[in-house]
């Protein structure tokens, strides 16, 4: 049975950018794990840390990341994959990172997440032996994405890489940002075209993270336009070579 291994940095990106591609993986007898890294709960969060719990609608004595990563266990339940990694790193806002612009700027001098990141994936990725890792390609600049795609670049790694287009920021502007683009720019492009069982899994599961929904996309039904934005496919560019065939991913 081959393994993928879906390297995600928040409690929601490995399903909005590729839950489609997981999902067929799953049913094609892959074992799929998904593993987030930014998922420590912090308590008494304050400043942006507490706004950016707040702006959800969610009061401050809830332990937030607990919710999402029960959230979590709700969209790979959809996705039909299983088992979840859960990995105790904290997100931005608690890193120093003091308002939504910087979030979306450059990473931080005094942020040395990527270094601790770092052995913690090599340990994942020992421990999974994957045939396939997923990973982001950052797309949108979120200081979180970038610091994970640098640390999983610092490793040594034989398995081939499907490096995804971070949704929803694909579809937000013309042009997102891609302040890793260079990396990315001489390698091969692939196309999944979902068919109808992946992207109804893979709309189930986005809808799973209900703290996210009216936040990121004004509700359900904004989730559903922004998806459809996509038109039922999934972009990805890689790195090394797939030895094993998986039905509707082609070169695009």
């Amino acid at each position: 049975m081959p393994t993928a291994l879906a390297l995600s940095p928040h409690l929601d990106d490995a399903a909005f950018s590729c839950g489609g591609l997981l999902a067929s993986l799953a049913r094609e007898g892959w074992h799929v794990v998904m593993a987030t890294l930014f998922t420590e709960s912090v308590a008494g969060p304050k400043g942006f840390a507490l706004a950016c719990q707040l702006d959800k609608g969610l009061p401050a004595g809830i332990d937030y990341m607990a919710l999402r990563r029960t959230e979590d266990v709700c969209a790979a339940t959809e996705l039909g994959i299983a088992p979840l990694r859960h990995l105790p790193f904290r997100e931005a806002p608690h890193r120093g990172y003091g308002s939504a612009p910087e979030l979306f700027s450059e990473t931080r001098t005094d942020d040395g997440i990527a270094a601790a990141l770092a052995p913690a994936l090599a340990a994942l990725i020992a421990a999974e032996n994957p045939d396939l890792i997923l990973a982001p390609q950052a797309v949108g600049g979120h200081v979180d994405h970038v610091q994970a795609v640098r640390a999983l670049t610092s490793l040594a790694v034989s398995a081939p890489i499907l490096w995804w287009r971070d949704f929803p920021y694909t579809v937000r502007e013309a042009a997102p940002r891609e302040p890793l683009a260079e990396l990315f720019a001489a390698l091969p492009t692939q196309r999944m075209v979902l068919d109808p069982e992946a992207q109804a899994r893979k709309r189930a599961a986005c809808a799973a993270y209900a703290s996210q929904i009216g936040f990121q996309f004004g509700g359900v039904a904004g989730l559903d336009a922004r998806l459809a934005r996509e038109e039922g496919t999934e972009r990805f560019r890689l790195t090394g070579r797939l030895d094993v065939a998986i039905p509707g991913l082609d070169a695009a």
